[in-house]
C-alpha cells in the first residue's frame, strides 16, 4: 500500500479543508496509508536559520521525504493559497544537503491537490498552488485536482455538506492518484 501524506493548508480546527481531508482519508481507507501533516511549529522561512534546519523542520521534510505522494487540501484566501502553506513549501523546497536542489523533499514529490471554499471551489488557489509545485519540480498530477464549492449554510453552521457528485469527484481523484503513484 502507498504512503499518502495529507497537508492541510489551514490552522482552523474544524476548517472546511480538513472536513475534506477527511472525506479523502475515508475514501482512501483500505487502499493506502493516510497520514496528515502536522506543521505548526515551523519557523518563517529565513535563510540565517537554514543551516542547520530547525528541528522542526528536519522533521516536516523528513515526513514529506518518505510518503510515496502528498495530497495538498487547501482553501482560496484572497485568490491565491494561504501564507502558512506558502512558507511550508518555501521550506520543503530548500535543498537537504546545501548546493543540491535535488535532496529537496519536494523534488519529484508526486502531489495532487484538492480545496474547499467559497463559489470558485478555490480554482485559483489551486491553479496557483500548481504553478508553484511545477516551478519546485515536484510531479504533480495533471487536471487541476478537485474543487469543492461548500453549501452556503456551511458558512453559519461550520459542516460541510458533501454533495454526491462532489463525492463521485473526490473517488476519482483518489483513483486517479493511485494510479499516478504507480
Amino acid at each position: 500500500m502507498h504512503n499518502i501524506l495529507l497537508i492541510i493548508g489551514s490552522l482552523r480546527k474544524n476548517s472546511f479543508n480538513r472536513q475534506l481531508a477527511q472525506v479523502i482519508s475515508s475514501e482512501l481507507a483500505g487502499k493506502a496509508s493516510v497520514s496528515t501533516l502536522q506543521f505548526d511549529d515551523i519557523p518563517y522561512m529565513n535563510q540565517d536559520v537554514e543551516w542547520p534546519a530547525p528541528e522542526a523542520v528536519r522533521r516536516v521534510r523528513e515526513t514529506v521525504a518518505a510518503a510515496d505522494g502528498v495530497w495538498i487540501v487547501t482553501p482560496e484566501y484572497n485568490f491565491n493559497f494561504p501564507g502558512l502553506l506558502k512558507n511550508l513549501l518555501d521550506w520543503l523546497s530548500r535543498p537537504t544537503a546545501q548546493g543540491d536542489y535535488k535532496s529537496a523533499a519536494t523534488y519529484k514529490k508526486k502531489v495532487t491537490i484538492s480545496g474547499a471554499g467559497g463559489k470558485n471551489a478555490t480554482a485559483n488557489s489551486r491553479a496557483r498552488l500548481t504553478e508553484l509545485l511545477e516551478f519546485m519540480r515536484a510531479d504533480v498530477m495533471p487536471g487541476g485536482g478537485t474543487g469543492i464549492a461548500v453549501n452556503m449554510d456551511a458558512f453559519k453552521t461550520d459542516k460541510v455538506v458533501f454533495t454526491e457528485e462532489q463525492l463521485r469527484l473526490l473517488h476519482e481523484q483518489v483513483e486517479a492518484f493511485l494510479a499516478f503513484l504507480g
